[in-house]
C-alpha cells in the first residue's frame, strides 16, 4: 500500500531530521554528511505527502460542513470547493506515484555521448556534426559543460565519429533516451536533382563511471601511443600524445588525441573504456529482465531507430512515443527540452502501469 509507504518515508525523515541537528553526529562531518544527503532526498516526498494529507483533511472537513448546511447558496459553494479539493488531491496522488518510482542510480550522473555516422557516408557524417552541434547547444541551455574526448573529422565538415562528454546534475536523466539510431531525411547539398536522401547516425549515451563501479585489470590492457592527426593525416602534433587503449578480453577499442598531454589522453580514453565496460554489464544485466525492459522507453539499444528528422516538412518525429514537433530548426539548436520531457512522462507513465495495484491509495 503506497500510504504504508510514504509513512514510513515521513517517519524516516523526521528521525534524519533529529540526527542532523545532534551535535555529536554534526562533529562526525562524513557521516553527518551521508545523512544529510538522505535527508534532503526525502525532502521532496515528504512535503508533497503533507501537502496531501493536508488536502484529504480539506475535503472530509468540507464535506462535514455540507451535510450540516441547508443553504442552498452555501451548498453550491462548498460543493465547487470540494470539486477543486478533489483535483488538488488527483494531481499530489499521481505527484507521489511519480516521487516513489525506484530512482536510475544513474539519474545525476556525468554523460559520454558517442556519435557516430551511419549509412549514408559524406551526408551521414554531416547529419553526427549536425547532432553534435544540436546536444551542445542543448548542453549550454543548461548551464552544463561539454568536454571533447575525441574526434574523426571529414574533408568538408562531417563527423565520422565524436566522443563527448556533457557534465552536469541530472545530465543523465535527461538525455538517457537518446541513445539509439537517428534518421535525417533532406536534400544534400550535393545533389544537383534535388532527390532526397535519407542517412543516419548512431548515437550512445553512457553514465560516466566511478572507479568503484567497475575494476579493470592492467593486464587485460593493450596501450598504444601514436601521433594525432587531423583530416587528410596531417600531423597536429610532434609527440605521440594520441593514445589508443584495447582491452583485450572484450575487443573494445577506444581513442583519444584532443589532449597535447599524452597522460590527459589516457585518463580521458579510460574514462570512455570505463563507461562502455558499464554499459556492457548494464545490457547483460537487463536482458534477463524482459518485463522491466519492456516498460521502459525503447531499449537503449544503439540499433533501434528512435527518431527522424524530416527537412523538407520542418519535422521532428520521435517513433518510440509517436510524438512530431514541426520546429526542426530550433530542435537541432538545442530547444530539446519539449520532446525530452515528453519522453520522461511516457517513460513514467509506463513504470506506474508496470507497478499495478502497488501504486494506488
Amino acid at each position: 500500500m503506497i500510504l504504508d509507504r510514504l509513512n514510513f518515508i515521513e517517519n524516516k525523515y523526521e528521525e534524519l531530521s533529529v540526527k542532523i541537528s545532534d551535535p555529536s553526529i554534526m562533529a562526525n562531518q562524513k557521516e553527518w554528511q551521508k545523512l544529510c544527503k538522505e535527508h534532503a532526498e526525502l525532502e521532496t516526498v515528504v512535503n508533497e505527502y503533507k501537502q496531501y494529507k493536508s488536502v484529504i483533511e480539506e475535503i472530509e472537513s468540507s464535506k462535514e460542513l455540507l451535510s450540516e448546511e441547508n443553504d442552498p447558496d452555501m451548498k453550491e459553494m462548498i460543493q465547487e470547493e470540494i470539486k477543486e479539493l478533489t483535483a488538488k488531491e488527483q494531481e499530489l496522488e499521481n505527484n507521489l506515484q511519480i516521487l516513489l518510482l525506484p530512482k536510475d542510480p544513474n539519474d545525476d550522473k556525468n554523460v559520454f555521448v558517442e556519435i557516430r555516422g551511419g549509412a549514408g557516408g559524406e551526408e551521414a557524417a554531416l547529419f553526427a556534426s549536425n547532432l553534435f552541434r544540436m546536444y551542445t547547444r542543448y548542453a549550454e541551455n543548461q548551464r552544463w559543460k561539454v568536454e571533447l574526448m575525441s574526434s574523426n573529422e571529414t574533408d568538408i565538415g562531417g563527423l565520422k565519429e565524436v566522443v563527448f562528454m556533457i557534465k552536469g546534475v541530472g545530465a543523465y536523466s535527461k538525455l538517457k533516451y537518446e541513445s539509439g539510431v537517428h534518421r535525417v531525411q533532406r536534400v544534400p547539398d550535393t545533389e544537383s536533382s534535388g532527390r532526397i536522401h535519407t542517412s543516419t547516425a548512431t548515437v550512445a549515451v553512457l553514465p560516466e563511471v566511478e572507479d568503484v563501479d567497475i575494476d579493470i585489470n592492467e593486464k587485460d590492457l593493450r596501450i598504444d601511443v601514436y601521433r594525432s592527426s587531423g583530416h587528410g593525416g596531417q600531423s597536429v602534433n610532434t609527440t605521440d600524445s594520441a593514445v589508443r587503449i584495447t582491452h583485450l578480453p572484450t575487443g573494445l577499442v577506444v581513442s583519444c588525441q584532443d589532449e597535447k598531454s599524452q597522460l590527459k589522453n589516457k585518463e580521458k580514453a579510460m574514462k570512455v573504456l570505463m563507461a562502455r565496460l558499464y554499459e556492457m554489464a548494464e545490457q547483460e544485466r537487463m536482458a534477463g529482465i524482459a518485463e522491466d525492459r519492456k516498460s521502459q522507453v525503447g531499449t537503449g539499444d544503439r540499433s533501434e531507430r528512435i527518431r527522424t528528422y524530416n527537412y523538407p516538412q520542418g519535422r521532428v518525429t520521435d517513433h518510440r512515443i509517436g510524438l512530431t514537433l514541426y520546429k526542426l530548426e530550433s530542435f537541432l539548436n538545442g530547444d530539446l527540452d519539449e520532446m525530452l520531457n515528453a519522453l520522461i512522462t511516457y517513460d513514467q507513465s509506463e513504470k506506474m502501469k508496470a507497478m499495478g495495484n502497488s501504486s494506488e491509495f
